[in-house]
């Protein structure tokens, strides 16, 4: 790249987002150029092969895809699919457990018959998610358009109970309300804890926007598998600015951002871009820092994610169901109501949870392709712990300390060990890494390991000039990251709005 040009629109950072608005400006007639910092693009959404000589293809950091809408995967004509995944959840529950079959409602009644005795809690739970699929079927569309204001989302709901539930009170309340049984109480409370530090009752509300962005999801809140992996979804997309135009440049660190506002100039390692626009991928305390600013108390992510590829699924203490169903969805562990409320507590306090809490999927049960060569037959398991913040991750001792909690939590609920169902890679080494949200901040560049960027906000309009939910204190410079509103998770709608807003100018 020269070491002075200048562009329409300069986008910092090549995650997905940044991508999807380098392809909808490039595809716009807009001269573009993406710096991304590592050696690949792709970001947080990548697929990498961490075991030597194990040809597994893991979705090493997010694994899951829920928010893409479908709109953006059309628009940019991207090869790109993701399969549904029949088996919501199980919960191990003493000798037995709760399985949330979507293909069978009597199945699924009669797994809350067993474990709560009685059919009230199956019945509440049907009501509740007629609810929240209303939620989402009203909101899921609003994503892609420009942010409507409160009383406007509102209507578009029409469900004042709804609204109030979602919107307006601590989501404990309503949970408490719906359901009697403590473990369905916390099977549906994680949603609102993924990568979100908080407990039921937060009057902030923390948990209740994270909640909704993990039930509107499609329109249906289902959370499906990339098929070839996240890294499937990046390359479709790097493809796709690739040829509507767009520049990527990778190994190029940006060092500063200086802008009047009406033009702008990004600083790299060996020269200076011009442009007219900036779109940073980067976290909103990431931004501050480029622009020299005083970028505030630093974020706090707070999860665990262990992946693992096995010689064979484990097996279970519950014999009446197979580990090839069990693990096809979401695998409950130590997220009863009561043991997630424990574990805040805990590390609340700065003590690591007695119980640690966690929930794994296997991608290979429903998507084998992103295992090859002497991989094929193998599965992975994504292991996602809850309640562990970064201030947990002191050294490298308290890091081994929470994985080896965590793992003995989830063997609690096996036949065997997890340790025996290990692959090993071709130094003869257990096939299992940990990331914390330090190890996050360290390679992705997340301050403090916050997935989201910053905490989620809720979709609607809180100021009249921010119509796309993107801007920042200077007129062009934008977020197209998770840190903008409706950013968060794999879904390129960050990227999407921020390219709307550059084209309505």
């Amino acid at each position: 790249m020269p070491e002075h040009r200048s562009y329409d629109v300069v986008v910092v950072g090549g995650g997905h987002n940044g991508l999807v608005a380098a392809a909808y400006l490039a595809r716009a007639g807009r001269s573009v150029a993406v710096l991304e910092r590592r050696a690949h693009l792709g970001g947080a959404a990548v697929s990498e092969q961490p075991f030597a000589g194990v040809e597994a293809r893991l979705s090493r950091y997010s694994y899951l895809v829920s928010l893409l809408p479908r709109r953006i995967v059309e628009d940019l004509g991207l090869r790109f699919a993701v399969r549904r995944r029949r088996i919501s959840s199980y919960t191990p529950v003493g000798a037995g457990g709760l399985l949330v079959d979507t293909g069978s409602e009597e199945r699924t009644r009669a797994s809350f018959r067993a474990v709560t005795g009685s059919e009230r809690d199956f019945d509440a739970w049907r009501e509740f998610y007629s609810m929240t699929n209303h939620v989402a079927r009203r909101v899921f569309p609003t994503l892609t358009e420009p942010l409507p204001t409160r009383a406007e989302l509102a209507g578009r709901i029409d469900d004042p109970t709804a609204w109030a539930a979602l919107f307006d009170n601590p989501l404990g309340e309503v949970v408490e309300s719906s359901f009697a049984d403590d473990m369905v109480r916390g099977v549906v409370l994680t949603d609102a804890l993924i990568g979100t530090f908080t407990h039921a009752h937060d009057p902030t509300l923390r948990q209740n926007r994270c909640f909704l962005y993990h039930i509107i999801g499609g329109g249906t809140g289902d959370w499906d598998v990339p098929v070839g992996g996240m890294g499937a979804l990046t390359d479709a997309l790097a493809a796709a600015a690739r040829a509507a135009g767009a520049e990527l440049v990778t190994d190029c660190p940006v060092e500063g951002i200086d802008t009047d506002g009406r033009a702008a100039e990004v600083r790299y390692r060996g020269g200076v871009l011009g442009a007219g626009y900036v779109l940073v991928g980067a976290a909103p305390y990431e931004l501050d820092r480029l622009l020299g600013a005083d970028p505030g108390p630093k974020p706090e992510g707070a999860q665990l994610k262990i992946n693992m590829v096995l010689r064979r699924l484990p097996r279970l203490r519950d014999t009446s169901i197979l580990p090839s169903d069990a693990f096809a969805g979401t695998f409950h562990i130590a997220e009863s109501y009561t043991q997630l409320e424990r574990a805040y507590r805990d590390a609340a306090a700065g003590r690591p949870p007695g119980a640690p809490p966690s929930e794994i999927y296997c991608h290979t049960l429903t998507d084998p392709s992103i295992l090859s060569g002497s991989a094929s037959g193998l599965h992975t398991l994504t292991l996602f712990g809850l309640h562990t913040p970064a201030r947990l991750f002191t050294d490298d001792q308290a890091t081994r300390a929470l994985v080896e909690a965590t793992l003995a939590q989830l063997d609690s609920v096996l036949a065997e060990p997890i340790a025996d169902c290990l692959a090993t890679d071709a130094d003869g080494k257990p096939c299992l890494e940990a990331k914390s949200p330090l190890d996050l901040e360290s390679e992705l560049a997340l301050p403090g390991g916050h997935i989201f960027h910053r905490d989620l906000a809720f979709p609607f309009r809180t100021d009249e000039s921010d119509r796309w939910g993107v801007a920042t204190a200077h007129p062009n410079i934008l977020l197209c990251g998770a840190g903008a509103v409706r950013g968060g998770g794999v879904s390129g709608i960050a990227g999407h709005n921020a390219a709307m807003a550059v084209l309505a100018q």
